[in-house]
């Protein structure tokens, strides 16, 4: 199976990030780190292409929904998502839907539409450590529990399980 990867186009307060592969807790690291150097560069919509994504693991929904709720504060006047998931698959929209995260996004299906010139960005691959891998895991799964309480049950021994081995890592660096 090929490395999951992460494509970028970038256009005026505007991104569309390709995920292809299995979107997993490694890729969640990338995918965060390049979400938030993209807001610090004034983007404000996000199209999140799945078409090439197959599944997606508790992490990487964790730093989805995360972005979803940074780019949709519930005190916006807009009303509209700023976070849009192109051509999911039936998989990953049950996953989302389970999560209680669904509602942060805009689903569309259909050919990708660029709203004005777009240029690739070319994106290092970051290559976190352990510790930085818990950390955004334990990250993720806090979000997921916080964003639906009844993600508690399903989440709550994985991240107490996380948030002891980063104590552990922590206590050896």
């Amino acid at each position: 199976m090929p490395s999951p990867e992460l494509m970028v186009l970038v256009g005026n307060r505007f991104a569309c990030v390709k995920v292809s592969g299995r979107a997993n807790f490694t890729l969640a690291v990338d995918f965060k780190t390049l979400v938030a150097a993209l807001v610090q560069k004034g983007c404000a919509y996000f199209v999140i292409d799945l078409a090439e994504c197959l599944l997606m693991d508790s992490t990487f929904l964790g730093v989805l929904a995360g972005l979803g709720l940074k780019m949709n504060p519930a005190d916006s006047e807009s009303g509209g998502q700023a976070v849009e998931l192109l051509n999911p698959n039936q998989r990953v929209v049950g996953l989302l839907e389970s999560l209680g995260v669904l509602q942060l996004f805009k689903i569309s299906q259909g050919p990708f539409s660029a709203p004005e010139s777009l240029e690739a960005c070319s994106h290092e691959p970051v290559h976190p450590s352990r510790e930085e891998l818990t950390c955004a895991s334990l990250e993720a799964h806090q979000t997921l529990m916080a964003i639906n309480p009844a993600n508690a049950a399903k989440f709550k021994e994985v991240a107490r399980f996380l948030a002891e081995d980063l104590q552990k890592l922590a206590g050896k660096s």
